[in-house]
């Protein structure tokens, strides 16, 4: 049987699953946006990103300044720079906080740049969020670049979990070059070109940011072997131009895409081995009946998320929540299952819990989903989401080489998906053991969490 048979992308959605590309795993934020600012520095065309977040207090690594500086340089020597910034409404009006949403101060902060950056301000759908986080280098040129992930422009992602200091986020960008890099350009058109606040006197920035932009009409060149299907959650009514992608036959965007979901789902009820997953929340029904039934038939399942939720499970308001709690701890029942979290070093060599803010998921060794959406129902109902799913099974394997050579301080290289994940279980139990007893003195991050308490205080 081969690999896209057994392991099978949707079928429905904007973006066809596209053959030829290349991708890279960047393991927290300080690795990831120095690897971004690289790009973006060599940029020769364009710069577009999607931001959702961006704290006052946020810097680029390596004293390169805060981004808007980055992306100033960048502008200055004529790179083409847009920006689609989320725009809170009402309704997620405590978030705007951390957003760069468009206060007078934030034109004041634009204006300090004296650099001609393109901006555009976007809202979601009533309640909702522009979640995606994305960077386009050189769209349209056959060397054009992406990233697609999770990791917001927020200080706390710049601390690399197991080091010194508090707030440490874990979390994960894929860089990715090829073909499938046009449907990430497509995104940010459909996004840029019907951008809610495009016709608000305050719905921008710089010359000609009221323009808009063309569609791809080429993709660029195969330079590698991995199949990628870039995916989305787009809620109905958000937008309403399908143009279709490169190659692909049209989509009716205005009835929405709920393909990260149906992807997930599809992946885990494939699975035959493993399923690692790292997310901030397992806040679906129908993912922990997924689960429930992968561990049912044998697959060795592990849950990786942060050991202080921000979503307590504590309130029991419903019978439908009840049940759905009681569903979740079910899974804990499975000697196939664990759940665990990760805590690094503070400042007096006490174990400091690590925020899990990734959102992947690995099957098999062979195929992989990494981007923006959490699993809870708002990033797979509500939000403008968007995820790139990888089959090959020597990236996904080096994936998660890497990733457990954090989680665990050893290397997986010489051990096949099982083993290494029964490994995973025995260093979080001797590091549950070692805390226990006051010992802090453990083999690399991670130690069990038990759904039956989980954000329960």
């Amino acid at each position: 049987m081969a690999a896209e048979d057994a392991y099978p992308f949707v079928s429905t959605g904007s973006y066809p699953t596209r053959p030829g590309n290349d991708v890279r795993l960047l393991i927290d934020g300080e690795p990831a946006f120095r690897r971004i600012c690289d790009a973006i520095e060599a940029a020769e065309r364009s710069v577009w990103a999607t931001v959702t977040f961006m704290w006052p207090e946020f810097e680029m690594p390596d004293g390169r300044g805060t981004a808007l500086e980055v992306l100033g340089r960048a502008a200055r020597r004529g790179v083409d720079v847009r920006l689609l910034f989320w725009r809170p409404d009402d309704e997620t009006a405590a978030l705007k906080r951390n957003a760069f949403w468009g206060a007078p101060e934030h034109f004041v902060q634009l204006q300090a740049t004296g650099a001609p950056v393109k901006v555009r301000w976007d809202r979601a759908q009533p309640g909702f969020c522009q979640h995606q986080k994305s960077w386009l280098i050189d769209a349209g040129e056959d060397a054009a670049e992406a990233f697609v992930g999770g990791i917001n422009l927020n200080p706390h992602s710049v601390v690399s979990p197991g080091h010194e200091g508090w707030g440490q986020n874990h979390d994960v960008y894929l860089e990715l070059s090829g073909p499938a890099v046009a449907d990430v350009q497509h995104n940010f058109v459909q996004r840029w070109n019907e951008a809610s606040e495009r016709t608000a006197t305050d719905g921008g920035w710089g010359d000609a940011w009221d323009s808009d932009l063309p569609f791809p009409t080429s993709a660029p060149h195969e330079g590698g072997d991995v199949g990628v299907q870039v995916q989305r959650t787009i809620h109905p009514g958000r937008y309403r131009n399908g143009r279709a992608a490169v190659g692909a036959a049209g989509f009716d965007i205005a009835s929405g895409e709920t393909t990260i979901l149906s992807q997930y789902l599809l992946a885990i009820r494939t699975a035959r081995r493993t399923v690692y997953m790292e997310n901030q929340y397992l806040e679906v029904a129908e993912v922990v009946a997924e689960l429930d039934a992968a561990l049912s038939r044998g697959v060795n399942v592990t849950l990786l998320m942060p050991a202080q939720p921000m979503l307590a499970a504590g309130a029991y308001a419903s019978p439908e929540r009840r049940a759905f709690f009681e569903a979740r701890a079910a899974l804990g029942a499975h000697e196939n299952f664990l759940l665990c979290g990760i805590a690094g070093r503070g400042a007096t060599g006490d174990r400091v819990p690590v925020y899990v803010h990734s959102k992947l998921m690995l099957v098999d060794d062979a195929w992989a989903t990494v981007g923006s959406a959490n699993l809870h129902r708002f990033s797979l109902f509500g939000n403008s989401e968007m995820n790139a799913s990888v089959l090959s099974p020597r990236h996904v394997r080096g994936f998660r080489v890497q990733l457990f050579a954090e989680h665990l301080g050893v290397d997986t290289s010489d051990l096949d998906d099982l083993g290494a994940m029964r490994l995973f279980k025995e260093v979080a139990e001797a590091n549950e053991a070692r805390r226990d007893r006051g010992d802090h003195d453990w083999q690399g991050l991670v130690f069990p969490l038990d759904f039956a308490t989980y954000g329960l205080g």
